[in-house]
C-alpha cells in the first residue's frame, strides 16, 4: 500500500474516533514500538495484535485515567481492511522510521487537539451555574464541533442521568421489596439465599430501599444496548441517531426489563414509535422522551419554583459525571510526554 493511501486510512480512523482516540493511540504505539524496539513485524498482525492493547492502555491510563472497555472484537476492528490493516501499517512504519516518528507525532497532535476541544466544551458546565446554564447551548458545543460530535451519545447520557437522578433523589423516592407471607415455608428453606441476595429473612420479610438510577458506564461502540437502569425496574436507552430495525430489535431483545424508556431527538420520535409498533414491541416501551421534554424539564429544574433545590443537584451531577466520563489531562504532563518522545520537532 502506498503511504498516501495509508495516511488517508489513518485519518479516517482518527475522524471516526471518539474523544478518547483509543484506536489511533494504539496505532501510534505500534509504530513507536516498531521504530524504537524493532521487535515486531508490521506485516504480521499476530506479533502485535494483543500486545499493542497493553501499550495503548499505558498511555490511556496516564492521560485519560481509563482504558477501552469495548469488546475484544470491536477493538480489533482497527486492523480491518476499512481501517488500518497490516498493509497500511507497513507503509506508515516505513514513513515513520524515515522521519523519526512523524506519524506518531501526527497522531498525538490530533489527540492533544481533541482533548483541548473537550476541555473547552466541558468548561461550560463548570463556569455556568443553574441561573445561566442553557441545555441547548451546552449540547450545541458538541454538535457543532466535528472533533466532539462522535462523543455526543455520552453527553446525552450524562444530561439525562443528571436530571433523572436529581429528581429521584429530591423526591426521596423509595422502593419496597416484600414477599408473599403465604410463602413463609419456602423462605425458611432458602433463608440463607434470601438473606444474601434480597435481604429478607423470617425476622424481616420486607425492606425499603432508596430509589436509584445508575449509568452502565460502558462504551457502546455500535450505539446499542442498555445505557441506564434503575432499581425499580426501569431501563433507559439513549438514542441520538436514527433507529434502524436492527438496533430496535437489539434494544428490546437485549434488555430484559419490560419497562423501557427511550430518549431521542424530536425528529426521531415518530419514526421510533412507528418502527416499534410495526415490530410489535411497543408494549415494552414505557415512554419515548424527546429533546424538547429535556429542555423544558431542565428549564423547570434550574430556574423553576424549586430551582435552588433541584437545579444545584442537576449541575453537580453534570460536573461529576463529566469528570468520570472525560477525565481532564494534565497539560504539563502531556507536554513532557511529547517532548520526551521528540514529537515537538514535527509540530
Amino acid at each position: 500500500m502506498k503511504v498516501d493511501v495509508a495516511k488517508k486510512a489513518l485519518d479516517k480512523v482518527i475522524d471516526k474516533a471518539r474523544v478518547h482516540l483509543y484506536k489511533p493511540i494504539q496505532v501510534a504505539e505500534i509504530l513507536h514500538r516498531d521504530r524504537v524496539a524493532g521487535d515486531i513485524n508490521l506485516a504480521d498482525l499476530e506479533t502485535y495484535r494483543s500486545a499493542s492493547k497493553k501499550w495503548r492502555d499505558v498511555v490511556c491510563l496516564q492521560f485519560l485515567g481509563r482504558i477501552s472497555t469495548s469488546s475484544a472484537r470491536y477493538q480489533d476492528d482497527v486492523f480491518n481492511d476499512n481501517a488500518v490493516p497490516p498493509g497500511a501499517l507497513v507503509a506508515l512504519g516505513v514513513e515513520n522510521r524515515r522521519t523519526n516518528g512523524a506519524i506518531e507525532a501526527y497522531i498525538y497532535k490530533k489527540f492533544g487537539e481533541r482533548l483541548h476541544q473537550m476541555s473547552a466544551g466541558l468548561d461550560y458546565a463548570t463556569t455556568h451555574n443553574r441561573t445561566v446554564f442553557e441545555l441547548t447551548d451546552f449540547l450545541g458545543l458538541f454538535w457543532n464541533e466535528a472533533g466532539l460530535r462522535r462523543s455526543i451519545d455520552k453527553i446525552y447520557e450524562i444530561v439525562v442521568y443528571a436530571l433523572f437522578s436529581a429528581l429521584v433523589d429530591v423526591l426521596e423516592i423509595t422502593v419496597l421489596v416484600s414477599m408473599d407471607k403465604n410463602k413463609n415455608d419456602i423462605l425458611v428453606e432458602f433463608e440463607d439465599f434470601t438473606k444474601s441476595v434480597v435481604q429478607l429473612s423470617t425476622e424481616q420479610t420486607s425492606v425499603r430501599l432508596k430509589a436509584k438510577i445508575n449509568r452502565v458506564g460502558v462504551t457502546n461502540a455500535a450505539d446499542r444496548g442498555l445505557d441506564m437502569w434503575a432499581n425499580f425496574g426501569l431501563a433507559i436507552q439513549i438514542k441520538h441517531l436514527s433507529l434502524t430495525e436492527d438496533l430496535a430489535e437489539n434494544i428490546v431483545s437485549s434488555v430484559t426489563s419490560d419497562r423501557i424508556v427511550i430518549v431521542c431527538k424530536d425528529a426521531e420520535q415518530k419514526v421510533i414509535v412507528s418502527l416499534l409498533n410495526q415490530m410489535g414491541w411497543r408494549s415494552k416501551i414505557q415512554s419515548v422522551i424527546t429533546e424538547s421534554h429535556l429542555i423544558a424539564w431542565y428549564e423547570k429544574a434550574l430556574r423553576g419554583k424549586y430551582g435552588e433545590l433541584v437545579g444545584n443537584k442537576v449541575i453537580q451531577n453534570l460536573k461529576e459525571e463529566i469528570k468520570v466520563e472525560f477525565p481532564s489531562t494534565d497539560k504539563a504532563e502531556f507536554d513532557r510526554f511529547v517532548k520526551s518522545r521528540g514529537y515537538l520537532k514535527h509540530w
